[in-house]
């Protein structure tokens, strides 16, 4: 497992409760001193109790690459590149590999799969994504859950519900990798934006509507980048999409309510401590929209309000006259 933020906690929980050993990667030595004292994470989920017989947490990420034989990469996007770029390029060619990142690499607007397969030269058929609407919270309270791994290879999809799968999560495979992971990166623009116009004091109605004419935008969209049948109410697309622009779990969400309010991006980000990964998903798919040509009314208001620093006020007024 790489990373120690709140998702990486949760599917260590799955994982190791299941019976898997997780070595288990973080960048805080104080962290890592903190879990093998009290078995709990002192940052994210505290209330989960691991055991010590089952994670081994550390902070030297070659070492704990070396003995695994899946890799779940759960740091924020913007941070995948910095450090996965200390392997060296043939580490991973005997390993599976599973991002469980719902953003994109920011430097080169790429997805973190397509990243991972062309830094690690690993074809994709062992590479997966996890999507779904499973908020890392309620997985520590063990409320049901429903997940999707998406990959080319959908045995080893089925190989990776099978270490997910218990009484309280569900796990199925689908072999759309690149359509379910454009989904997961869209839907936290999505829920960034619906999170501006609450702030601004727009009620359910609106949001509403925000989020059909939204389900349009990331099918043109996604279609634009990978042409093929998709049934987008399934759950990995239409069902993440829709807890994290409703949920009060949803940090894309609460960022996008604090910049409606009045926040700066950065004093937003400053006082959630977190990451909101839709601030860089607006960038990615903005600068990829541009050789494309996708009509995508949302993503360039999300883009205006946080790049050019359009009022949130403004740019929702011209947003709501384009919506049916």
């Amino acid at each position: 497992m790489i990373g120690g933020g709140s998702w990486a906690t949760a599917l260590t929980k799955i994982l190791s409760e299941n019976g898997a050993r997780v070595g288990w990667w973080m960048r805080s030595k104080d962290d890592v001193q903190h879990l093998l004292r009290t078995r709990h994470n002192p940052r994210y989920l505290s209330s989960v109790a691991f055991d010590l017989s089952r994670i081994f947490p550390s902070t030297e990420l070659k070492e704990t690459v070396e003995e695994a034989d899946w890799l779940v990469l759960a740091v924020p996007a913007a941070f995948v590149q910095s450090s996965l770029d200390k392997l060296d390029r043939d580490m991973l060619k005997n390993k599976r590999v599973i991002s469980a990142i719902k953003g994109m690499v920011p430097s080169k607007n790429v997805l973190v799969t397509d990243y991972v397969a062309e830094r690690f030269r690993l074809p994709h058929d062992r590479i997966g994504v996890v999507a779904g609407p499973c908020h890392a919270e309620e997985v520590a309270l063990e409320k049901q859950s429903y997940l999707t791994i998406g990959s080319p290879s959908l045995a080893l999809a089925e190989d990776f519900c099978h270490l997910l799968r218990n009484r309280y999560v569900k796990a199925h495979p689908m072999e759309d990798l690149d359509g379910i992971e454009y989904f997961a990166v869209m839907k936290n623009i999505i829920a960034l934006t619906c999170g501006i116009a609450h702030g601004l004091g727009y009620g359910d109605n609106f949001q509403a509507v925000l989020v059909s004419n939204a389900v349009q935008e990331m099918r043109r969209f996604v279609h634009a980048m990978n042409p093929q049948p998709r049934d987008l109410s399934a759950s990995a697309y239409l069902g993440d999409l829709l807890v994290t622009a409703y949920s009060q779990f949803s940090r894309n969400r609460t960022f996008g309510n604090m910049i409606g309010r009045g926040y700066s991006v950065k004093s937003a980000q400053m006082e959630m401590n977190m990451v909101a990964e839709g601030y860089y998903a607006v960038k990615s798919i903005h600068e990829l929209n541009k050789k494309l040509g996708v009509h995508m009314p949302i993503t360039s208001a999300a883009y205006h309000v946080l790049y050019e620093k359009i009022s949130p006020a403004v740019e929702l007024e011209i947003l709501k006259e384009k919506f049916k």
